[in-house]
């Protein structure tokens, strides 16, 4: 069996291990590996995507991933890189946002035969006597080692940092070492952002069973402009269709930087690498086709093939005017669409509040420099002036109108009867 880790190098996946060349032996065998995910919200974002695809890659060579559903250690909150304390979930609140992660991953991971396991932290991490949990596990870390932490640190000379905050390096570790002893389980793989805690885990599997274990993070993945992945103007890329539609998000693929289209189909897609070396040599007009496949294959693993499909029907419309568009049926079908009542007409709707309800602007504000810096539109027509009220006369006959940000992003305002 040859090493996957060489797969994982080749295609971009790899920042820092815990031990190159054990790892990439180590690999030579089917091992058990897993990654974390905390149910602070009920999507994941395509910030997440990374060590969810070097988990799908894994698994196609061999290996058994493990995703675990946070639903203990999000009673308690991960620090790291936040400046301040998150706010506290109700238990209903981590399981419904648990059940949305959890249909999530099932898009990219095979859980049919064994094949990868989902669990949730909260049925080893809530039965924990905290006496029995401070004798085994944390006369195993200094508090000096978590001040290590630039988090702990920096929110200790800051905001300052709570008790509860501190322990959580302390339980990620522990789910490290119940996924060892439970399963067999010798690999952690994550974002940079959690090195330190991945870390923690790997040094309390040696201090407690004297076993080696291997953390593995992937690089922060920003675009060629310098800008981390995933966020727009509109705010952060969901997984949920919910959040961000099917079509939004092949949009937010098809808009891709040229110079970045070769790595983020070997980071985001399970193309082989001789169709990737191929799709990126494609230059001028023809890259376009690049980014198509990019964007299909990215929407078809989140949303499935059929929705896939359906964003790039819509996505090949928005050649032409907006008029043509209108009467694109198939297209109309897969663009985002806010309904508006008539006496909202009547009156004059805000421009810049319809552009926030669209989501074509995070805020106010946000939709205002939109405006003054020439980007907003009805239909093709630019709009002048952020004062303008959006009336009846604005809609087509057919009582729809094309409201658009930037040259690609669009939102269909339909009048509701």
């Amino acid at each position: 069996m040859e090493s996957a880790f060489d797969l994982l190098v080749e295609r971009g996946f790899v920042h820092q291990t815990s031990n190159d060349h054990a790892l990439r032996d180590a690999l030579r065998r089917p091992i058990t590996l897993y990654c974390g995910y905390d149910a602070t919200a009920p999507s994941l974002t395509v910030g997440h995507l990374v060590p969810m695809m070097m988990m799908a890659h894994l698994q196609r060579a061999g290996h058994r991933p493990i995703a675990v559903a946070g639903g203990g250690t999000t009673m308690v909150g991960d620090p790291t890189d936040k400046t301040e304390a998150r706010p506290l979930l109700s238990r209903q609140q981590i399981a419904q946002n648990m059940a949305g992660i959890k249909a999530q991953l099932g898009r990219y991971l095979d859980f049919g035969g064994g094949r990868a396991l989902m669990v949730d932290n909260a049925d080893w991490l809530l039965q924990l006597k905290y006496v029995d949990f401070l004798r085994e596990i944390g006369r195993h870390f200094s508090v000096n080692q978590l001040l290590q932490h630039e988090t702990y640190r920096d929110r200790l000379q800051s905001s300052g940092l709570s008790f509860i905050e501190l322990n959580y390096a302390l339980l990620q570790s522990y789910d490290f070492l119940h996924l060892y002893r439970e399963y067999g389980c010798v690999l952690q793989v994550g974002g940079t952002d959690q090195w330190f805690n991945i870390l923690a885990g790997v040094e309390l599997i040696r201090r407690v069973e004297g076993a080696e274990a291997f953390a593995l993070v992937a690089p922060l993945i920003l675009t060629a402009s310098g800008v981390k992945m995933g966020k727009t103007e509109a705010g952060a890329v969901w997984l949920s269709s919910e959040r961000t539609s099917a079509y939004d998000f092949y949009q937010f693929w098809v808009n891709t930087e040229d110079a970045d289209v070769g790595r983020f189909l070997r980071l985001f897609t399970c193309l082989p690498e001789d169709e990737i070396r191929r799709l990126e040599s494609l230059e001028g007009a023809e890259l376009r086709a690049a980014k198509d496949v990019l964007a299909f294959e990215a929407t078809r693993l989140t949303h499935g093939e059929t929705a896939a499909g359906e964003a790039q029907i819509g996505a090949r419309a928005l050649f032409g005017s907006a008029e043509a568009r209108l009467k694109e049926e198939a297209w109309l079908e897969v663009v985002p669409s806010t309904p508006v009542a008539p006496e909202q007409l009547a009156e004059g709707i805000d421009v810049v509040d319809l552009l926030v309800r669209s989501q074509l602007a995070p805020s106010r504000a946000a939709a205002r420099r939109l405006i003054i810096q020439g980007g907003a539109y009805l239909g093709d027509r630019r709009i002048e002036a952020t004062s303008y009220k959006v009336t009846r006369a604005d809609l087509g006959h057919d009582g729809r109108l094309l409201l658009r940000a930037g040259k690609k992003r669009y939102h269909l305002i339909v009048a509701a009867s």
